[in-house]
Order: structure tokens, then C-alpha cells, then sequence
């Protein structure tokens, strides 16, 4: 017992019931933040599983896949860094020569045996492998921004964009509210809107949609946006291979390309001025900003998922080379936290055939 010890004196008793009662906070506030992480005392909080469960309201469940950008192909090849790189970043990923990397296109969306479509989004995902166990994990996008500025708000669009049970399609009315409420977010969806799609997968921009920070050997840091530019020349989409009856065209057309030679993107950051928001991936930089080639990223080879290696990579953005950070965008955690949530999902689950087939041989018939 603690109340009265005989040889304990009175200002050492003070003392010790003083300690106590600090470490009973601390304990308090370690078991609330941790009941808060939880969802148990916000149970209305935003979290990990409520998205992937938004996400499966709108495209069913798919065991095996991921929740969204489910339908995809792997691809392997390397990046190249340049010295330009190396005046913003002491990465190592930029210093070396070929650098191993296997990636993944996809379409975005929760439904992996969707047909192509020209206005879907398409994304590009890349793990860079370089020497002494370092990893990039990069995802980018052919849309210009974010159509949202916060993670609530993109939970409210995507429970906004849910089909009704009713009509099987969503209630314009609640994205109408929603647009209301997020003024941003409409004006990022009209410049969504307004995009030119290019005619595949292999001559399209991927633009990152988050800001990160290149930090050089003096700890200076930079805020940059990622893009992938096509070294080939991109052409305008063509309505009529739209209308053909092959569901995979944009997926046949890039397993086409690869076949007959390797495909090549000029990774480049774009460099922020101060003043420019790193923090709402709703709002777009100024056109005028500087943009600065970090190296090339080359696709040798392409795979179906159910061969291929990127099947299996959980492509957080956060995970990062020393002299790459995160910037204060708070979608940066949230996008690592449901890939994290998607990835454990699918972990355990049994793995359906992909939807894109890759030939063993150019011009083998397909599946």
C-alpha cells in the first residue's frame, strides 16, 4: 500500500503521488489516441476501412484486386538519373545508371475487367530499385490536379458518387450538394473535364498529384510535382478504335508498342515558388513555373499480373529515398494508409485471372 508508508517522509509521499498521477496522464492520452485511431470515439471519422468500403459501393466487391485502379498490366524495365537531379537531391536514385524498376498501368476505378474507355483515368505506378537497399515507390496520373483539397472531402465525393439502390446510378443531387459545399473541388473537375486524353497509355503524360521535397546534401529542400512525359510523340485519341468491339484496345495497343520497341518517359519535377500550395493537390502551379528533367524511365517489357511482378507491391507514395520527402499534403498519408488497407485486403485472398492477357509472342492471338 502506498497511502501511509511509515519511512516514506511527507515531501517524498508528494513527490511520489506526483509521479504517479503523470504517468496515469500520459497513460490516458496514449489509450485515447490510440481509441481515436480506431474510429471508437469518432465513430463518424474518416479512416482507412470506411474508404475501401465507399470504394466497393460503387464498383462491387472483387476479391483478389485492388480496390481501385484494379484493372492494370505490369511492365519492367529502368531509370536512368542525370546530373541535373543532382543539384536538388542527394538520392542515389538519381546518381546511378539503370536502375531496376518494375511498374504498372492502370485504369482508375474499383472494376478489373471494365472496358477501356478514353476518358477514364489512366495512371502509371514505378518501384526504383537502386543499390544498397534503398526504394521510390512513384504514382502518377494523366489528370492535371486532385479533384479534391482534403481527405474528408474525398471521402464525401466518393459516398457522393455512390450508386442509389433505387436507380443503380448515382444521385445527382448529392454530387450537386457536394459541389456546393467544395467549391474546389468543382472547378478542379471542370479542368478534369477539359483534359485532351492522347490516344494510349504509351503516349500519355502522368502527373503526379501531390506535392513532394528534394532535399540535396546540405538539407536545402525544394517542393517539386512529378510528371512522366512521353519521349513519343503523342497523338490525339481516336473515336474509332473506341468504338471497336475490344474492350482492352488502349491495353492491346500499349502490349503492341512494347513488343516493337521500348517505350521511354522524361521524368520532371516541376519547382515551386514560394507562395505556391503544397498542401491542397486540388489546386494547379502556375504554368510558367520552372521544370527541370530528373532522368528517363524505360519500359523494356510487359506483363499480365498473373505472371508479372508488380501484382504483389503495395505503390505508397510514401515510401521514399533518403533525399525525397513528403511535403504537408495531408492526401500523402491518407493514399498510404488505404493502399496499405487495399494491399492486406487482397493479401490473403485468392488471385482471379487478370482481364489483360499478355502473348508470350508478338502477334500470338490473345485469350
Amino acid at each position: 500500500m502506498l497511502d501511509h508508508p511509515p519511512d516514506v517522509p511527507e515531501l517524498d509521499r508528494r513527490a511520489l503521488w506526483t509521479r504517479l498521477a503523470i504517468v496515469g496522464v500520459i497513460l490516458a492520452a496514449v489509450a485515447a489516441a490510440f481509441a481515436w485511431a480506431a474510429g471508437w470515439l469518432t465513430p463518424q471519422r474518416v479512416t482507412p476501412a470506411t474508404f475501401i468500403d465507399e470504394f466497393q459501393k460503387i464498383d462491387g466487391v472483387h476479391p483478389g484486386f485492388r480496390r481501385n485502379h484494379s484493372k492494370g498490366i505490369c511492365f519492367t524495365g529502368f531509370f536512368d538519373g542525370n546530373s541535373a537531379a543532382t543539384k536538388y537531391s542527394k538520392a542515389v536514385v538519381f546518381t546511378e545508371q539503370h536502375v531496376p524498376t518494375i511498374g504498372r498501368f492502370a485504369l482508375a476505378g474499383g472494376q478489373p475487367y471494365q472496358a477501356d474507355a478514353a476518358r477514364t483515368v489512366r495512371s502509371m505506378a514505378a518501384r526504383l530499385l537502386p543499390a544498397g537497399g534503398e526504394e521510390w515507390r512513384i504514382g502518377v496520373n494523366n489528370v492535371p490536379m486532385f479533384a479534391v483539397s482534403t481527405p474528408q472531402a474525398f471521402y464525401e465525393q466518393i459516398v457522393a458518387s455512390a450508386p442509389d439502390p433505387a436507380t443503380g446510378k448515382p444521385d445527382p443531387q448529392k454530387m450537386k450538394a457536394f459541389l456546393a459545399a467544395h467549391p474546389e473541388s468543382a472547378r478542379a473537375i471542370a479542368a478534369i473535364q477539359a483534359r485532351s486524353a492522347s490516344s494510349g497509355f504509351g503516349d500519355e503524360t502522368y502527373n503526379g498529384i501531390n506535392a513532394f521535397r528534394l532535399v540535396d546534401a546540405s538539407g536545402r529542400s525544394t517542393a517539386v510535382r512529378w510528371s512522366t512525359v512521353p519521349v513519343q510523340a503523342a497523338q490525339p485519341e481516336d473515336p474509332a478504335r473506341a468504338a471497336q468491339n475490344d474492350k482492352n484496345y488502349l491495353f492491346d495497343a500499349l502490349i503492341a508498342d512494347v513488343a516493337q520497341h521500348p517505350l521511354q518517359w522524361r521524368l520532371v519535377a516541376t519547382i515551386a515558388k514560394p507562395g505556391d500550395p503544397t498542401s491542397d493537390p486540388s489546386q494547379a502551379w502556375p504554368d510558367d513555373r520552372e521544370h527541370v528533367e530528373l532522368g528517363m524511365l524505360t519500359v523494356e517489357r510487359v506483363e499480365s499480373e498473373d505472371t508479372g511482378a508488380c501484382r504483389d507491391i503495395n505503390f505508397d507514395p510514401l515510401v521514399l529515398p533518403d533525399g525525397i520527402v513528403g511535403s504537408d499534403d495531408p492526401l500523402l498519408s491518407t493514399r498510404s494508409a488505404v493502399y496499405s488497407a487495399s494491399f492486406r485486403g487482397r493479401a490473403g485472398e485468392s488471385k482471379p485471372p487478370s482481364a489483360v492477357q499478355v502473348p508470350e509472342r508478338p502477334g500470338e492471338a490473345k485469350p
